[in-house]
Parts: C-alpha cells; sequence; structure tokens
C-alpha cells in the first residue's frame, strides 16, 4: 500500500538521544566504533545548526550502562536531561514525556544505544502516542545486523521512518539557497570526502 510522503520538518521536530552512554557504546557492533561515534555527533550537530529541540536521557547511570557521551553533553548543556533511574523503555519515564511534551513538535527524530531496545520501546510508544517517528539508523547501534534488521522491521511495520543523519539534515534544509556555507560546513565536519566539495565551493566564490 503506497502512503503519502511525510517530510521533514524542521518547524515541527524534535531531536530524542536516548542512551549514547560510555557502557552501552561497548556493545555496537553493527558499525564500526569511530564511525558510529561521528554518526551520533553529526546528528547532534544537524539538531544544533537547525535549532531544534533536543532532550538527552540516560539510562540507570550508576550501573553498567555508565554515564552519558560528554560530547552530548557539552554540545547541549542546557537540554533537557533525563537521568532515567531505571526504566528500561525510556517513554516509562514521566519527566521523559514532559520534556517531550513540552517541545510543542509533533515530529520526534530518535537514535540511541540498543536499537531494539532503547530505540524501538520508545519509538513503537511515541507512534502509540500520536508523533511522527523517524528514526536515524546510522546513529543507533546493536549487537549486530541480526538484531538491527529485526529492530528496523518491527518499527517501520509500526509506522516509523528509517532515515540516516545526512538524509535528515537534507530534508530539513530543503533548499542549498537557504544556506549553502553553513549546510557545507556541517558535512565536510564529519565527511571527509565532502571537504572537497566544499573546498571546490569555496574555490569559485573568489
Amino acid at each position: 500500500m503506497t502512503k503519502n510522503y511525510i517530510r521533514l520538518d524542521k518547524h515541527n521536530a524534535a531531536v530524542l538521544l536516548v542512551d549514547h552512554q560510555a557502557g552501552l557504546l561497548s556493545l555496537v557492533r553493527d558499525i564500526a566504533p569511530d564511525a558510529f561515534v561521528n554518526n551520533v555527533l553529526a546528528l547532534a550537530d544537524a539538531a544544533k545548526y537547525f535549532k531544534l529541540p533536543t532532550i538527552l536521557t540516560t539510562s540507570f547511570e550508576n550501573g553498567p550502562n555508565g554515564p552519558l557521551m560528554p560530547e552530548l553533553k557539552a554540545r547541549f548543556p542546557d537540554a533537557p536531561y533525563i537521568a532515567r533511574p531505571g526504566q528500561i523503555n525510556a517513554w516509562d519515564n514521566e519527566e521523559f514525556v514532559a520534556a517531550v511534551k513540552a517541545t510543542g513538535k509533533k515530529q520526534l527524530i530518535i537514535a540511541g544505544v540498543v536499537t531494539e531496545v532503547c530505540v524501538a520501546f520508545p519509538v513503537l510508544s511515541a507512534i502509540e502516542a500520536g508523533y511522527e517517528v523517524f528514526v536515524v539508523t546510522d546513529a543507533s547501534g546493536t549487537f549486530n545486523d541480526l538484531t538491527r534488521q529485526a529492530a528496523w522491521d518491527r518499527m517501520s511495520a509500526a509506522g516509523a521512518q528509517l532515515v540516516s543523519w545526512f538524509g535528515v539534515a537534507g530534508e530539513l534544509h530543503r533548499d542549498w539557497r537557504n544556506d549553502i556555507t553553513g549546510l557545507g560546513q556541517l558535512f565536510a565536519a564529519h565527511i571527509p570526502d565532502y571537504r572537497n566539495l566544499m573546498t571546490s565551493y569555496a574555490s569559485q566564490q573568489k
């Protein structure tokens, strides 16, 4: 069945970064560690660039899951930060849901660790609550390709859209004429080969 194209709208979107914690990061095996961290930070930088409300949450920090990636806290020092005492599904935490509702946005861009639990559970809950949900696949990680695919299938079947951080940025931006240099610099900071494009562009402006 063909579905309507629901595109991301920078005026109606919020970013939820779920459980990107030091201990959980060590479980990510479906993407190289350096590439994964780069993707997470690229999504975070895109959220800052588009001035999207961003919510940070962790689960059981005092246990083996460990603390939040310090780079995320540094990028969003004033963002809501919900350290869940034990709830595995972030949506089971009243403070987290209240923070999401407080954004006033109906589109949620979600990424986290691990994909089939920390991402899938709040994604399914948010869809049930009436939100349009976009899962950033390359900023979410898990044990292996098998568990990742199972999680993607489950979320997609429920209505979530699977996207990449690059796709998110492109869809939010809509038109290069909005800002060539700013978006180009964002891409170049996280995609080494994109620096060549920006170097070429800069040479043409002289």
